[in-house]
Formats: C-alpha cells, sequence, structure tokens
C-alpha cells in the first residue's frame, strides 16, 4: 500500500481571493501528490495497439478495442486520442452507445452542446436503458443554459437510484438554477433517502446547511488508506465546494476551489472534467465584465 500524501496549509491561497466566511479562516485544506499516469494505463494502451495490428479483427472486434483504447486515452487526458478512437468505434458499429455516450462527454468538454445532444440522443436511443448518458444529457443540458429540460434528465437519472448522493446534487444543481427555494426543498427531501457510511453523504449535508465548512474539510481524510483514495475523494470534494460558492455569488473561492480539484489529476472523474469547464465559464464572464 502506497503511504498517503496529505499536506494541511491554510485556507487562503497566495494571490487569490480568500474564503469570505469568517467560520472558515481557521480550517485547513487537505492536498494529495497529484495522480501520475498508471503503468497498468501504459501496459493496456501497448496491448491494445498490437491487437489492432492484427489483419484478424472484424469489425465489430476492431470497433470494441477502439472505443477500450478510447476510454483508456481518456482516463489518461489524451483526449484527443480519445475522440479519434470513439468516432471510428461507431464508423464500424453504428449502434454502439457507449461510444456515442463518451462522444457527448468531450462534446461537453469542448461547449459543443448541440453535438453533445446529438451524441447522447444517440445513446439513449441506442440503449434506452444506458444510465449515465441520462446524466450525461442531463449535465450537457445544464451547462448548455438548458436547466428546465436538465432536471427531467437528472430526474430520470435519480430514480433509478435513489440513495446515490451524488445524482442527488446533481439534480439539485440544475433544480437551483431555475427555482433556488424549491431546490433546497426538493433537496431536503431526497436527503431522506439517503443511507449507510457513504462519505459523499457528507457533501449533501454540506449543501443542506447541516454541517459547517470547516467540519466537511476536516472529515476529508477519515477512512481515507491510499493516495488515491485522497486524491479522488479531494477531486469531487473542492468541485462541489467551488459549485458552492459559486452560487453564494463568491467568485474568488469558486475559482480556487475549481483549481483545487485540478490539483488532484484525477483525470477520469467528471469533476475533474468540469471543473476545468467551470473556470473557462467563470474566466469568460469576468473578462465579459470588466469590457462590458
Amino acid at each position: 500500500m502506497r503511504k498517503t500524501l496529505a499536506v494541511l496549509i491554510p485556507l487562503m491561497l497566495a494571490g487569490c481571493a480568500s474564503l469570505p466566511s469568517t467560520s472558515q479562516q481557521d480550517s485547513k485544506l487537505i492536498l494529495a501528490e497529484p495522480l501520475a499516469t498508471s503503468f497498468q494505463s501504459e501496459v493496456e494502451l501497448a496491448r491494445l495497439e498490437e491487437i489492432l495490428s492484427r489483419a484478424d479483427l472484424n469489425n465489430e472486434q476492431r470497433a470494441q478495442v477502439l472505443y477500450r483504447r478510447g476510454v483508456v486515452y481518456d482516463s489518461v487526458g489524451l483526449k484527443a486520442l480519445a475522440r479519434r478512437d470513439f468516432n471510428r468505434a461507431i464508423q464500424l458499429k453504428p449502434d454502439m452507445a457507449d461510444a456515442y455516450n463518451f462522444i457527448g462527454i468531450q462534446a461537453i468538454s469542448a461547449e459543443e452542446y448541440e453535438q453533445a445532444y446529438e451524441a447522447l440522443d444517440a445513446a439513449i436511443d441506442l440503449d434506452p436503458k444506458h444510465e449515465y448518458a441520462f446524466l450525461n444529457r442531463g449535465i450537457a443540458l445544464y451547462y448548455g443554459d438548458r436547466p428546465e429540460l436538465a432536471t427531467q434528465d437528472l430526474e430520470t437519472f435519480l430514480n433509478l437510484q435513489p440513495n446515490d448522493p451524488y445524482r442527488v446534487l446533481w439534480l439539485y444543481l440544475a433544480e437551483e438554477a431555475t427555482n433556488p427555494a424549491e431546490a433546497k426543498t426538493r433537496l431536503a427531501y431526497n436527503a431522506t433517502k439517503l443511507h449507510g457510511d457513504v462519505w459523499a453523504n457528507q457533501l449533501v449535508a454540506l449543501y443542506e446547511g447541516k454541517i459547517s465548512e470547516a467540519a466537511f474539510i476536516d472529515g476529508l481524510k477519515d477512512n481515507v488508506d491510499s493516495n488515491r483514495t485522497l486524491a479522488e475523494r479531494l477531486c469531487e470534494a473542492y468541485f462541489y465546494l467551488g459549485k458552492l460558492h459559486q452560487q453564494k455569488g463568491e467568485v474568488g473561492a469558486a475559482i480556487n476551489f475549481f483549481k483545487l480539484a485540478l490539483t488532484t489529476n484525477v483525470q477520469d472523474f467528471i469533476e475533474f472534467r468540469y471543473a476545468r469547464l467551470e473556470l473557462k465559464r467563470m474566466r469568460r464572464d469576468l473578462t465579459l465584465q470588466k469590457t462590458g
């Protein structure tokens, strides 16, 4: 087991805005060593390359290998190569819902929302039980400034697993964009269905105001036994903290937390992917405010 690296630093980053709440002044941030590209991923990419060089693969087999290589490319941050493989996969196997799903995810990150809708519509048409296509189409609609439609997909996604705190949060984010008061009421109701000792339940408790931000941050290292586990948890925690401060209009704090999510380098988490998108959107808004 690799030893966890945790570094405590004050909740203020040099050159960045400090968080406004006085209750947070004495809290500490937790950092993990950024994840490196795994040796297993490098080995798998080499193996898949060898398989693709064979001449005896039929179209369906080649499509499956291309899809798998695209997934690995995506997980190590090689997004352009991943997108190429996903597109090649559906050329060979046009009914591959998983490939359309990934194409949709990558289109969201590039803010190509119409392409994202088309790809995710295709994924759902091909596989109406592809629940993560509903999540991703909901996220596409949310970032595409269509929160009412996003709510429909994210509610479908939540209903498939009502005790998942991440599903509760994404539905709340979409609902909050249209009706904050009603979103809070729905959040409280959906939170009653969360059970068990799942750490992410603390995220929902934070959004409900049941625990303070300082207490939430202090608990992030509880029951963590490896740097990977810590990095993954911090990626999620700092993304949702960024969204929480964004909702409060605390732009500097939100930007800090999105940056912290990126420091984990957990490339295959949606929170990592959308922390970068959030920063891009916020910087664009700040530029428009200055020039307008």
